[in-house]
């Protein structure tokens, strides 16, 4: 038998009140789990989804991370367009840090901050537009022209031959505008990733296209046939229609160049022709290539200050890059567009997956979604957003190359359920009016970059589990 002194007596009894004490309180966390809120469910989703994609080198985390002294866009386009500058000791700090933050932010997990932005993502989806718009502002384009990620950028454009998968990787979160043609043209294939080719390639695509249009474009009316004829008249209706929030695309040049991409395509693509809505795809390229030849706010721009040839170069980089991207998606231009529709009703389940309190309201309204999301997947979403928000979503969409049809399934459904509160509110008509007309005027980037934060999330989650997916 054991016999205690009374000081051992009495930290022996103090041990057993404090052990009991524990034990209390760890019963009181077990009742709290079992009544845990959808937001302490939703977190540890999220906590599970971090934990599996752990230690890989991700494209989307750097979209759920940000500087705290972000620099604006502006700032950049003022700078020199040549990749070999060199950046000031400020803007990067000592060389052997930047390589180690560089390295860092490419194979390091998730940071810690993930879960509160990801978290803000769930409480925002219904009201978006309650940020503070210094906060809003602060954050615009940081991702896309923080130091060290311009310096990767250099880095991977100054070599002799560009690793395309790196390269795809840090454009997924946005391109420094400087660096933007030289990189959409990389990551479509229509410029070599060889340096010492790319010159020569280039010249010989645009005589190329110039052959093309003199071939088809520039021919009276009477060597076209019926069909050739009404489908040139439909591109010179669509022209003017197009952006028309946009004064630049009501310029007659402009529409005259759009006229010409436009016909060219669909001559040599008979298999769908044109389609309205492809319209609007050309209008991303030309303003980031028009961007090589021109500075300044895209309103302020003309192409009467171009020279015939440079113009020439840019409708020929337009048609082509084009081309690129439609090639991936042929089917949703063909008669009756069955890749457009097999992809709608990919969203439809999907968005039953991810909010089934949503997905049965429109169902029980009777709302199709045909009627709202085949105009998405028809012109990419270029109507629904902001037109200054376009070429930074389109970084994304070109950045997942082949897999773009699949992934733009994850942003639609993360689109359209950033307003999931208030769609359950709405009846049948006032769905239908409020989804054509959503609003996003007073989108910042980030906005977007919540939305392609969620769509990466739910692809990481459900893309490779397709049975979760199955009816």
């Amino acid at each position: 038998m054991v016999v205690f002194s009374g000081e051992e007596a009495n930290r022996a009894a103090a041990n057993m009140r404090s052990n009991s004490t524990n034990s209390s309180s760890n019963h009181h966390h077990l009742r709290e789990d079992k009544t845990e809120s959808p937001d302490s469910r939703f977190n540890q989703t999220l906590r599970s989804v971090q934990g599996l994609l752990k230690g890989r080198s991700i494209p989307g985390k750097v979209l759920l991370t940000r500087r705290s002294d972000p620099l604006d866009d502006a700032s950049w386009q003022d700078r020199s367009p040549k990749y070999e500058r060199s950046l000031s000791e400020n803007d990067t700090g000592p060389s052997d840090q930047m390589d180690k933050s560089m390295e860092e932010d490419d194979k390091g997990p998730f940071k810690p901050s993930t879960h509160e932005n990801l978290n803000k993502s769930k409480s925002s989806t219904s009201d978006v537009h309650s940020t503070p718009k210094e906060v809003q502002k602060s954050t615009i384009g940081a991702r896309a022209t923080d130091s060290a990620r311009v310096m990767k950028f250099t880095k991977e454009l100054s070599g002799t031959t560009v690793i395309l998968e790196r390269l795809r990787e840090l454009a997924w979160s946005g391109i420094p505008p400087y660096m933007r043609p030289t990189v959409w043209k990389l990551l479509l294939g229509y410029a070599p990733t060889n340096s010492d080719r790319r010159e020569g390639v280039l010249r010989r695509k645009r005589l190329e296209y110039l052959d093309c249009v003199a071939q088809f474009y520039d021919i009276p009316d009477t060597e076209r046939t019926d069909e050739e004829i009404s489908m040139l008249r439909q591109i010179a209706v669509d022209c003017p229609r197009t952006v028309p929030d946009v004064s630049f695309f009501q310029q007659a040049q402009v529409q005259k160049s759009m006229e010409r991409i436009l016909y060219t395509w669909a001559i040599r693509h008979p298999a769908s022709g044109y389609v309205q809505g492809i319209n609007d795809l050309v209008t991303p390229f030309l303003v980031v290539f028009l961007s090589e030849y021109l500075e300044g706010s895209v309103d302020n721009w003309s192409l009467s200050d171009l020279s015939p040839e440079k113009i020439s170069y840019l409708e020929a980089d337009c048609y082509w890059c084009l081309t690129k991207l439609l090639d991936g998606m042929q089917d949703h231009y063909t008669f009756a567009q069955p890749g457009i529709q097999r992809l709608v009703f990919k969203l439809k389940e999907l968005v039953r997956r991810i909010d089934e309190p949503v997905s049965r309201h429109m169902e029980e309204q009777g709302l199709e979604f045909l009627q709202f999301a085949f105009r998405w997947f028809n012109c990419l979403l270029i109507r629904e957003i902001p037109f200054h928000l376009v070429t930074r979503l389109w970084d994304t969409y070109l950045a997942e190359g082949d897999a773009l049809p699949d992934f733009l399934v994850y942003i639609f459904a993360s689109f359209l359920l950033t307003w999931s509160d208030k769609l359950q509110k709405l009846e049948f008509q006032e769905m239908v009016m409020f989804l054509q007309h959503l609003p996003t005027e007073n989108w910042t980037h980030l906005e977007l970059e919540m939305v392609l934060s969620r769509a990466f999330m739910w692809h990481s989650m459900f893309n490779s589990s397709p049975s979760h997916l199955a009816s």
